[in-house]
């Protein structure tokens, strides 16, 4: 561990020094990745630097409590001195370990955000609206930009489905344990006798991809253009705008139409499907890895059912890692970090021991 920690220090020190390189600066990609790999390796170092840092202060609290001849009181400090960095060395060191686990190479990436409404009809698209409101919120708080994809919304003010993409640093990293069955209990809006009704949505997350991360072959392509139509089907637009593209290969249908230009449903049509074309072939490495998948967190089986919303007890509950927190109405207004840290360091926890044996 001494070793990678070295060379990683050594690697920060070189990027340090490049980055204030006028002619590295002038390069924008260069710079760029050299500035990402430096935010990727500053948490470490400074972490490594601590450890160095407690390290000395324990073998210099040794050295003075073996040569001996110390009045009782500067022995007291010594001995003090070293029990605090001792601990202090042996906490920096597990930190140390869940920082030098592999990095999801998605992690930096944007989201596609696909919410749907499953069993209990408009209550669960009533919910799915909810969900979509908490992640905006969520997203907002951070400072990520939140733009629609598509939507199909109900007569009620529910969504029986909306993909939508949020944009900025780290996103993925945090949204990525969301995919997955969403339960909710609570008494409808629609029910009269007070009854406690269960339903559920879909969530998925997948990571925004470039072209050059899928290929696709333009001839497997369908392209489809009609009009877009709001809610009870009226048309919003009169011409030909929405997209909806098929990739026959697999069978994976997507589709745009909440801008008027047709050219930008196309585009964004064509960065969902690119995701999700990603994402399958994500998926299938990983499925390949049974053992290793029973002790992930998980992030994509749609069919897991991961967390419920209780309404009348005011309970979130995480199934995933046994998480129960009572502060529903602060998490539905997008106050979920508490939720996603806690399956992060579950996730990591998880790794960490899988790496041990």
């Amino acid at each position: 561990m001494l070793d990678r920690l070295r060379m990683a220090e050594a690697r920060f020190e070189e990027v340090s020094q490049k980055i204030t390189d006028p002619a590295v600066i002038s390069d924008n990609e260069l710079y760029k990745n050299l500035m990402k790999e430096y935010k990727n390796l500053d948490p470490l170092i400074n972490k490594y630097r601590e450890y160095k840092t407690a390290m000395s202060n324990m073998t210099q609290a040794r050295e003075l409590l073996d040569e001996g001849g110390l009045d009782p009181e500067m022995k007291e400090l010594a001995q003090i001195e070293f029990h605090e960095n001792k601990e202090a060395v042996e906490t920096l060191e597990e930190e140390l370990k869940i920082l030098l686990l592999p990095k999801d190479p998605d992690d930096d990436r944007n989201v596609i955000v696909e919410i749907r409404g499953g069993a209990g009809g408009e209550e669960a698209a009533l919910f799915a609206n909810s969900l979509f409101r908490m992640y905006s919120l969520y997203a907002q708080a951070n400072g990520w930009k939140t733009e629609i994809i598509s939507s199909n919304p109900t007569e009620l003010g529910g969504l029986k489905e909306i993909v939508f993409s949020i944009e900025g640093e780290g996103c993925y990293a945090k949204m990525k344990f969301e995919s997955g069955v969403h339960r909710v209990q609570r008494v409808p809006e629609t029910e009269s006798q007070g009854r406690i009704h269960t339903s559920t949505i879909t969530v998925a997350v997948l990571p925004e991809v470039e072209e050059v991360d899928v290929d696709i072959n333009p001839a497997d392509l369908e392209f489809q253009y009609f009009r877009a139509s709001g809610a009870g089907g009226q048309h919003i637009n009169k011409t030909d705008s929405a997209v909806r593209i098929i990739h026959h290969p697999t069978g994976v249908v997507v589709e745009c139409q909440e801008e008027r230009s047709q050219f930008k449903n196309k585009d964004k049509a064509l960065k969902m499907l690119y995701s999700k074309l990603y994402e399958a072939k994500q998926r299938e490495q990983t499925d390949k890895i049974a053992a290793e998948r029973k002790i992930q967190v998980g992030t994509g089986d749609r069919s897991e059912r991961i967390r419920t919303y209780n309404y009348p007890q005011g309970r979130v509950t995480d199934h995933r890692i046994g998480l129960t927190l009572y502060k529903l109405e602060d998490i539905l207004n997008g106050d979920c970090d508490e939720v996603f840290e806690a399956l992060a360091l579950a996730d990591r926890t998880a790794r960490l021991l899988k790496a041990q044996g």
